[in-house]
């Protein structure tokens, strides 16, 4: 387990896998990250889909910013039922979602985060039978790297940084 300095430091974005499949108990692991972002009241207004196989294939023809290959991916997807403020599940699945990679990426695996396409939304939809009130936000396709990235540097930017205002 890396310290969360350096996860947070350390993690990339990674669109090339090996063939290898992901443990159950990973997905589970990571699935528990997603679980326990912050959410606005602690409202919690996700729904998760796993997708593997053929159904990852098809999903990935349809949403076609997805880089293809990854044996295993998590559709982030806001949950209006649950969400009591109007909206603010988009933040909650956010929160979830950089902790899927921060997961990921602590697991040794690696993985990207993609939208879901405006116009992509019906036909995924249609695959997965979203219910209506299930909104599909974000997409994390991961596996096991196919090459080790170097040791990347903070991005940390003080002129980007205001204080007390602009």
């Amino acid at each position: 387990m890396k310290s969360i300095m350096e996860a947070i430091v350390s993690r990339r974005s990674v669109r090339k896998w090996k063939p290898e499949t992901v443990s159950a108990g990973d997905i589970k692991d990571i699935l528990e990250a997603a679980m326990n972002a912050p959410s606005a009241v602690n409202e919690q207004a996700w729904q998760f889909v796993v997708l593997s196989g053929k159904v990852l294939e098809d999903f990935v023809k349809i949403n076609a910013n997805t880089p293809k290959g990854a044996p295993v991916g998590i559709l982030v997807c806001g949950d209006k039922k649950a969400d009591k403020l109007g909206g603010f599940y988009v933040h909650d699945c956010c929160a979830a979602t950089q902790n899927i990679l921060l997961a990921v990426h602590a697991k040794g695996l690696g993985g990207v985060w993609t939208a879901i396409f405006p116009n992509a939304i019906p036909e995924v939809r249609r695959l997965l039978n979203l219910p209506n009130h299930v909104y599909p936000l974000a997409f994390v396709p991961f596996g096991h790297p196919v090459a080790r990235q170097g040791r990347p540097t903070s991005r940390y930017d003080e002129t980007k940084v205001h204080r007390n205002g602009w």
